[in-house]
């Protein structure tokens, strides 16, 4: 099932009650909520009183996206939920199967992510342990970046990996995703999309974007499918 993670780093914070309300309004089925530390990636957003203070407006799950080293120091803090997923990147300072077992002990849904640059093979080790791979579309920091097309190619490999293994894994895209490409991605076998300045906040009418994002998807399936 397709579904859309609203990012709210491109929320407007001023109003963060507001604007999450205006995304349940329109529909979306997520928040993506990136961490960043400084040190995996040149850049901070949010903290755990901001996670908190999300958590107690919306009853949306949480899409929890760790771009920090060492992940399993940061796991706890954010408090999570059985409706939150929690991902982190293969690349940071970590051993993946202790970090993947510490949230499932918060009884959250695991997800590794993937750098553009990094190859598929990274994580076939998890996939069984795993219930999702985010695989960034752009290089992790910053909003508003071109898209890497190449990630297609991996997207489909992912796909049929996880075919073959008969798993039920979500694929995940994230970074400058929208009309010029999220066809293109579910057809390779995504089905989450991460949404940000490119589509769902491209214009301060929320309803009026996601449904063109579902539009985008349904001009995307073949006939019969």
């Amino acid at each position: 099932m397709n579904k859309i993670s609203a990012s709210l780093m491109c929320a407007d914070l001023a109003y963060l009650y507001e604007e999450i309300k205006k995304l349940e309004q329109a529909g979306v089925d997520w928040l993506h909520i990136d961490i960043m530390d400084g040190h995996f990636v040149p850049n901070f957003t949010f903290g755990p009183d901001i996670v908190k203070k999300v958590r107690e407006i919306t009853s949306l799950p949480l899409d929890i996206h760790l771009m920090v080293e060492e992940p399993e120091r940061y796991i706890d803090i954010w408090q999570p939920t059985s409706k939150d997923i929690i991902s982190f990147h293969i690349e940071a300072k970590s051993k993946p199967e202790e970090v993947i077992e510490q949230i499932k002990t918060k009884q959250s849904r695991p997800a590794l992510a993937l750098n553009p640059q990094s190859p598929i093979e990274a994580v076939v080790p998890f996939l069984t342990s795993l219930d999702m791979i985010l695989l960034m579309t752009v290089n992790p920091g910053f909003a508003g970046q071109k898209w890497i097309p190449e990630v297609l190619d991996k997207v489909g490999q992912l796909k049929k990996l996880a075919q073959e293994k008969n798993l039920a894994i979500d694929i995940q895209v994230d970074g400058n995703i929208g009309e010029h490409n999220i066809a293109l991605l579910q057809k390779a076998g995504a089905n989450i999309f991460v949404a940000g300045s490119a589509s769902v906040f491209a214009s301060r009418d929320y309803l009026s974007n996601v449904s063109k994002m579902h539009t985008w998807l349904e001009g995307g399936r073949k006939k019969g499918e």
